[in-house]
């Protein structure tokens, strides 16, 4: 595996042919969603990726990968992010964060940022958090969908379309999308209960699923599911340097409380017209240390020193409520309207503000940091009908749309302590020069058309026009074909071009977290401080997507899919213009922000979110499944999954001061921070009420530049030090026993024999604190997690 890059199998595809497909229709999702999502995934009807009613996907003009909701209880995970890692080795995520960042869940597609995945909930786009990624990395300044604010319990089966679709969803649509569809039975359901720990005796976790369906009448039906998490903290943080003791707790997962309920639902009107609505909610509270101080920073207060503790208490909801119909003129229409928001608020415990103590001899403990609020309102109405013109012998399937939907993005400052005289230690409050309340409308039009050209030759073409009131126009299209050499054996292609305007968040946004030593912050890149610094308004992203693949499916139980693709941005916004030492405490200033008066003038240090550069991203995946009926000794199910991907820089850009926008650690996090291949292989095998699952996932070296803590270039934002971790294995395995035809119990472990990452150099880890590289993309620092589920069907 070591020789294998996304560069050379790319290459061998020398032939690539054009395609487009279009929509996903909210009409589609009721018509096919009651399907059994446990039958062989070739032979399921999908809804994302094609406006075709009945389309399967082994038929299908694009990679899509279909996961059922058993296959996510196999897995063990009670966070779907978590479990969708597990299946899909296109599916990433970085690997912890230690502030704000740490409470948000995200996923990325392709070795790409968060915010450029979509998210649909039954076909219709979700909202994303208003908790921006903080944390230094790849991710930061991005604004994702949290996906495990989802309840599991509700989830029928999720569609993962791995190809650029702003022409069909929209312009956060570069990697590809992610189509959660609720369950939608109006009877029977399922509980289940989880719990399980790690390795290291911590991260207890008990998690709770109840879903049912009911009937509405003879004409309609509901369906409701609730889910609860509880999770305690994880504890990875080494032994401080300062002390020698294990004080410090800072290096780990938060303690988590999550409870999310869905409603399901669709009623037949009348004959011709259906009413149909979705209704999430979720609450969350988190919390997570921070750095330790020592007892000299304020001992008359805290004689035995503190580790400030940062929480989030968080509300999400979303409501999508619709009419559809197929006696409009002979057009299949579908009317509707979704609004979903997120809220949270974010405080500081067992902390203190220095200065103000300084200056009157006392000082508050707990801080208010921040409000903020995200919200979406999507109003849709599309129609879509086939002719059979008698000039052509294929019917022509064309479906047209026009979509307005109005963002709003709003933070709110902090209490005074909090930010005044250099601010609460640890995190500090946003100041009221930063709050706000910031919004735009985003009016669209789209439409597309699908036919065929030969018996055996499929073309689907898309094309969108976009108008935001703040970024102008955009205009995005797609092409998509197939050719089918045979029954087993068919050609595919897509090329299409996406233009993704930042996110209010992103343009928005400031944060700061204060350490003992030093000060970090990303500052607005419209505010006076940036400026100062040279930043620019930010403009939005320009890409242009192609995926040349082919499907071999020779026998009923056996398939095997083989994508290539190149994904090229323009202007991608990234973290940079980074600057430290009196150049940072300057932008501070300017911004009216002040600093605690013990951190050191080189540890400070300030960037602002940019469009840094251009780069590309090649990749292959390669899925297979083969089943195997072992006749009285069981079935046997094998799969292989592998995604190979690689990023380079193209060109980076200058500031208006002439000074590169990206240094040596932000190119390592873009290029060598994820792994170049990930694998996936292993196999289910079932015999009588028993069921064993093994999977082995592989994750390839990666190599990151991370930041000096000791000596003369500590904190240096030029000269970094050099990282390698290298591959890693890890064995995941559950065996399940049906003691009934309604009750399962699961016994199980992730991360079997408790792998950990290659610890960091000492000199880059702040007190000899930090054991694992906390920004790259591999393996987890958590080590193995050990379960047990026990789940009746009801």
């Amino acid at each position: 595996m070591t020789h294998l890059n996304a560069r050379t199998i790319f290459g061998t595809f020398t032939a690539l042919t054009l395609s487009m497909t279009t929509g996903v229709r909210a009409e589609q999702i009721h018509v096919t969603a009651k399907q059994d999502y446990d039958a062989h995934d070739s032979e399921n009807v999908i809804v994302t990726g094609t406006r075709e009613n009945g389309k399967k996907a082994r038929e299908s003009l694009n990679p899509i990968d279909i996961i059922s909701s058993k296959e996510l209880l196999q897995t063990g995970q009670t966070n779907l992010r978590d479990a969708l890692m597990q299946i899909l080795p296109s599916v990433n995520r970085q690997t912890q964060g230690t502030t704000v960042g740490a409470l948000t869940d995200s996923i990325n597609l392709r070795g790409l940022s968060p915010n450029q995945t979509l998210i649909l909930i039954n076909g219709k786009r979700r909202h994303t958090t208003t908790n921006i990624q903080t944390d230094a990395g790849p991710f930061r300044g991005s604004t994702p969908v949290d996906i495990d604010l989802i309840p599991l319990s509700m989830i029928d089966h999720i569609e993962v379309l791995r190809d650029g679709a702003s022409a069909q969803y929209g312009s956060d649509a570069v990697a590809g999308v992610v189509n959660i569809i609720l369950k939608t039975s109006d009877h029977g359901g399922l509980v289940s209960n989880e719990a399980g720990a790690y390795a290291a005796g911590d991260g207890f976790t008990n998690s709770f699923n109840i879903d049912h369906g009911f009937k509405l009448g003879s004409r309609g039906w509901l369906h409701a599911g609730l889910s609860y998490l509880h999770r305690d903290r994880t504890n990875r943080t080494a032994a401080d340097s300062r002390t020698g003791t294990t004080n410090s707790r800072w290096i780990g997962d938060p303690s988590t409380d999550r409870i999310s309920a869905a409603i399901n639902a669709a009623y037949q009107i009348t004959d011709g017209i259906e009413g149909y609505g979705t209704l999430t909610y979720a609450h969350r509270t988190a919390s997570t240390y921070q750095i330790y101080r020592l007892p000299s920073t304020l001992p008359s207060l805290y004689p035995d020193g503190f580790s400030p503790t940062l929480g989030i208490t968080e509300n999400d909801y979303a409501a999508s409520l619709g009419l559809r119909g197929h006696n409009l003129a002979g057009w299949e229409w579908d009317l509707s309207s979704t609004y979903g928001g997120d809220r949270t608020n974010i405080g500081m415990t067992n902390s203190a503000n220095i200065n103000i103590y300084k200056l009157t001899g006392a000082t508050n403990s707990d801080f208010h940091l921040s409000n903020s609020a995200s919200q979406q309102l999507t109003n849709n109405f599309d129609v879509k009908r086939a002719f059979k013109p008698s000039f052509w012998q294929f019917p022509i399937n064309v479906a047209l749309g026009a979509e307005q939907r109005y963002e709003t993005y709003s933070i709110g400052s902090g209490s005074y302590e909090s930010y005044a005289y250099g601010g609460s230690q640890a995190v500090v409050g946003v100041q009221p020069e930063s709050a706000g309340t910031h919004s735009r409308v985003v009016y669209g039009v789209y439409g597309d058309v699908s036919t065929r050209l030969l018996p055996k030759w499929q073309i689907d073409l898309a094309g969108r026009f976009e108008h935001y009131t703040d970024f102008g126009n955009t205009e995005t299209g797609k092409i998509s074909t197939r050719y089918d050499f045979t029954k087993w054996f068919g050609l595919r292609g897509t090329i299409n071009n996406s233009i993704r305007a930042p996110s209010l968040a992103e343009e928005y946004h400031t944060s700061a977290t204060v350490t003992t030593t030093g000060a970090t912050g990303q500052l607005p890149p419209n505010s006076p401080g940036a400026r100062l610094l040279g930043a620019t308004p930010l403009k939005p992203e320009r890409s242009i997507n192609y995926t040349v693949g082919f499907v071999l499916h020779p026998r009923h139980n056996l398939e095997v899919a083989v994508d290539a693709y190149q994904i090229d941005i323009r202007d991608r916004i990234l973290d940079g213009g980074t600057y430290s030492g009196a150049q940072a405490i300057a932008a501070y200033a300017a911004n009216g922000r002040t600093l605690p008066s013990n951190v050191q003038l080189s540890g400070v240090s300030a960037s602002y979110l940019t469009n840094g550069a251009s780069t590309r991203t090649r990749g292959v995946d390669i899925t297979g499944k083969y089943k195997i009926n072992l006749e009285q000794n069981g079935d046997l199910v094998l799969d292989a999954a592998l995604n190979l991907n690689e990023t380079n820089i193209k060109s980076i850009g200058t500031n208006a001061l002439g000074k590169s926008l990206l240094n040596a650690q932000q190119i390592a996090y873009l290029t060598t921070a994820s792994p170049k291949n990930i694998l996936i292989f292993g196999g289910t095998w079932t015999v009588k009420r028993w069921s064993v699952d093994v999977h082995e996932m592989r994750y390839g070296h990666i190599f990151d530049q991370m930041t000096i803590q000791q000596g003369a270039n500590a904190y240096s934002s030029s000269i970094f030090q050099p990282y390698n971790q290298h591959a890693r294995f890890l064995t995941n395995i559950a065996v399940s026993y049906r003691a009934t035809d309604r009750l399962t119990v699961t016994v199980g472990a992730n991360n079997l024999f408790n792998t950990y990452p290659n610890k960091v150099p000492y000199a880059a880890s702040y007190y000899g604190q930090v054991k694992y590289d906390r920004y790259s993309q591999q393996i987890g620092i958590n080590g193995g997690f050990y379960y047990a589920n026990i789940a009746y069907r009801f």
